[in-house]
């Protein structure tokens, strides 16, 4: 416990998160260079750079965005500082805010609902990095009972967790995230819940709405049937990812070849604390974000006010001609 205390204190104790005004970094020098190098961040550009996506913002008559300085150097560190695709992706985060009310109203931590899916500690980002810097994330898809909450609950639950993760760490801005999904315990009722709407959703979100930077999706106590779910969110997945995916079977030697034990909890052969603990964690740190939570609700898109065409769900989720396509093997 002590560990994990120590891990996450260094990773948060920075004022970073509360932050409104300017920008104030707090990355070491090591990970300024890789900055530079890697996402062609210019610190004697970077304030301009900020400043011309806020002003960019404040004339799109359909857009309502946060405009602090943190928030706009998210988006253009996930583009890159590619100014044109940062306004595209901002557009597109705050669309799909907008379209996607089942996953984004009413996110409030101390809703009966909410709760019971924060507590079974669905969504957990560890404590610490692993060996190169990135921030790793486990999804224990298998762990809620698909009678009791549908998958927008548990989506809603899961983006609570990453969207205050992501507003929290500046580190993982820089060196990017591991995604971990352990199947264990998914029956056919959890597998079959994952429509093919509902993963391109959820694969357009992660993908042109999120300033992420993924670089690894490893699967772990994958069952059978696992297969045929995985070629459904594979057929959305842009071909970079595609290279990016590990499955490991039942095998924790095979995971761990690619996420390091220091970073992994107890109950997949690591040292880095234990579910109960992370889970704990984060129940505390969406509680004292719950005004944040509660708060973000209000920024998405007007589409009554976008020049030219409005989008719509259709436009932006529907499966027709893309999913016609598909071929599962």
């Amino acid at each position: 416990m002590a560990l994990l205390a120590t891990n996450y204190h260094n990773i948060y104790t920075s004022e970073l998160w509360t932050m409104v005004g300017e920008y104030v970094c707090t990355l070491s020098k090591e990970l300024q260079q890789r900055a530079k190098e890697e996402i062609n961040e210019d610190p004697a550009r970077r304030a301009a750079d900020i400043e011309h996506i806020r002003d960019w913002l404040k004339h799109q008559p359909h857009i309502r965005a946060r405009t602090d300085d943190w928030t706009i150097l998210r988006f253009l560190r996930g583009c890159k500082f590619s100014l044109q695709r940062t306004k595209e992706k901002l557009d597109m985060f705050y669309t799909c805010k907008s379209l996607c009310p089942e996953w984004y109203k009413n996110r409030d931590p101390q809703d009966k609902k909410m709760r019971a899916i924060l507590e079974l500690g669905l969504m957990l980002p560890l404590p610490g990095y692993d060996h190169l810097g990135r921030k790793v994330f486990v999804g224990r898809w298998g762990v809620y009972d698909p009678k009791e909450f549908s998958v927008d609950d548990i989506m809603k639950a899961s983006l609570m967790i990453s969207d205050i993760l992501a507003d929290e760490d500046e580190q993982s801005t820089i060196t990017g995230t591991v995604m971990i999904g352990d199947a264990h315990d998914m029956t056919l009722a959890h597998m079959t819940a994952y429509t093919p709407s509902i993963v391109k959703k959820s694969m357009v979100l992660w993908q042109e709405g999120y300033p992420m930077r993924p670089k690894g999706l490893n699967y772990i106590n994958t069952p059978a049937a696992f297969d045929t779910v995985f070629n459904i969110f594979k057929s959305f997945m842009k071909e970079k990812m595609k290279k990016r995916v590990h499955l490991h079977g039942n095998d924790l030697e095979s995971l761990h070849r690619q996420v390091p034990k220091e970073v992994l909890p107890v109950e997949y052969g690591g040292t880095n604390g234990t579910v109960e603990e992370i889970t704990k964690y984060w129940l505390e740190r969406v509680d004292a974000r719950r005004d944040w939570l509660l708060e973000d609700e209000k920024y998405g898109v007007d589409e009554s006010k976008r020049p030219g065409k409005a989008k719509t769900s259709a436009d932006l989720f529907g499966i027709e001609g893309s999913f016609r396509k598909l071929t599962v093997d």
